[in-house]
């Protein structure tokens, strides 16, 4: 399949971008958004994004086909941790769900089309994504809110990131060319200062994905004017409890503990760091990780990591290195790795403060005695935790989810799906629709 060039991103690598084109395609999204998206109704772009949504979920769809293609390559992924990214992602798009994250944000999903109750909800002229080129889900949400929000869209990728970006804007742009017509994506290298000039000068609104100091330098940029949503660090762990150590529930546990970890190699924010494992289970926190180990060893059989750049492989074989050597030394410590590679690796120790994983499957496990354990081993990331990842019985999942909302956590979800929040997710604790969206109240 060859991609025809209709955006920034489609470009050859030699092509050169100006501060002049960038202002010139903010100018034709706005009016594109004037007479394309502006006169759709909520009902008629859900429809749409459902089935762009049926469309990749599709083998024969060729959109599908070129992103397992060729998305090894250029995104890092193997083939089946991209098949199974982006069949959890285009799951989620459903009339349903998409009904429910209407009415969560708005209250009325037809909020957007007319005043209703006194109040109007519009969206911005022109939302600029800076995305980052870890994960391409987030980039894809992103642009689908924004199209919840009938605001055109200029979206920056990170250099060498957007592929999949690219490939959805043009599945959008086939089913619906002028909803197409109100996209644009381009790829550059984060700092160039003239073209992010030119760009930020023309948005709204700017929603920027990354590191916290590229937020900070990012805000000290913009314009007064511009609404500024910026996602920054932050870090996950899990938490599995005794109740469900037992020789009939320890099979799907690990399976799910693998789950998370294996989906996008544990990159991102919601992937976990520590599994934290409490003690006096009828299975024991170091059989746990034994079994863990057993299960990231059988998947990289039929869900591979994809290829590290040497540096990342160097920096996980070194700290490997670094508990081996540890390893005769105290019997606290136990390490299992995959032999002749760093495809796989879990760190038990007895020390519960949090570590830092370098992630690309890299797993530790921490037992505790109890709850009061892991929040002294987490105390120090309070108001930087994403989701923790919790398996324990109903009761106590609620009791655990109640505690970890008032600490600071922003989501608590079952293990096994921390990679995979619901359409309706609020990123960082905001509204998804709502930080995109002014409110016009009409009174009479």
């Amino acid at each position: 399949m060859e991609l025809p060039n209709y955006f920034f991103a489609d470009l050859p690598p030699e092509a050169t971008l100006s501060p002049a084109m960038i202002t010139e395609s903010c100018a034709v999204l706005k009016r594109n958004r004037e007479k394309f998206l502006l006169p759709r109704r909520t009902n008629e772009i859900v429809k749409i994004l459902c089935d762009v949504g049926d469309e990749w979920l599709r083998s024969e769809s060729p959109f599908r086909q070129l992103a397992l293609a060729q998305g090894p390559a250029e995104t890092g992924f193997s083939r089946p941790v991209l098949e199974r990214g982006l069949d959890d992602f285009f799951r989620r798009f459903t009339p349903g769900n998409f009904a429910t994250l209407l009415e969560q944000e708005l209250g009325y999903a037809g909020r957007l089309d007319h005043i209703t109750e006194g109040t109007l909800a519009n969206g911005s002229r022109l939302l600029v994504h800076v995305a980052a080129g870890n994960l391409p889900n987030p980039a894809l949400m992103s642009l689908t809110l924004g199209l919840l929000t009938r605001s055109a869209q200029f979206m920056k990728c990170a250099s060498g990131g957007a592929f999949i970006p690219r490939l959805f804007a043009h599945s959008i742009y086939e089913h619906d060319r002028k909803l197409g017509t109100c996209l644009e994506l381009a790829e550059w290298r984060g700092g160039n200062a003239a073209l992010e000039t030119a760009l930020f000068t023309e948005a709204d609104t700017l929603t920027a994905t990354g590191s916290d100091e590229t937020l900070t330098a990012i805000r000290t940029r913009l314009p007064e004017q511009v609404r500024f949503l910026g996602y920054g660090q932050r870090v996950s762990f899990g938490l599995v409890t005794r109740e469900v150590l037992r020789d009939e529930s320890i099979a799907e546990v690990v399976s799910r503990a693998a789950d998370d970890i294996i989906a996008w190699d544990q990159n991102g924010c919601l992937s976990p760091h520590v599994f934290y494992v409490e003690e006096r289970g009828v299975v024991e926190s170091d059989k746990f990780a034994e079994k863990l180990a057993v299960e990231l060893a059988r998947r990289e059989t039929t869900e591979p990591r994809g290829k590290l750049p040497v540096e990342t492989a160097a920096a996980i074989a070194s700290k490997r290195a670094t508990y081996a050597a540890l390893t005769p030394h105290r019997g606290d410590l136990k390490l299992w790795a995959s032999p002749d590679s760093t495809a796989w690796t879990v760190v038990f120790e007895h020390e519960v403060r949090f570590r830092f994983s370098p992630l690309n499957r890299f797993i530790y496990v921490k037992p505790v005695p109890d709850l009061a354990a892991v929040m002294q081993g987490v105390d120090e990331l309070q108001g930087r935790v994403s989701t923790v990842g919790v398996a324990a019985g109903p009761d106590r999942s609620r009791e655990l989810a109640l505690h970890f909302a008032r600490w600071g956590a922003t989501r608590v979800c079952p293990l096994g799906r921390m990679q995979n929040p619901p359409l309706t997710w609020r990123h960082d604790g905001r509204p998804a629709l709502g930080d995109l969206i002014t409110w016009t109240d009409y009174e009479t």
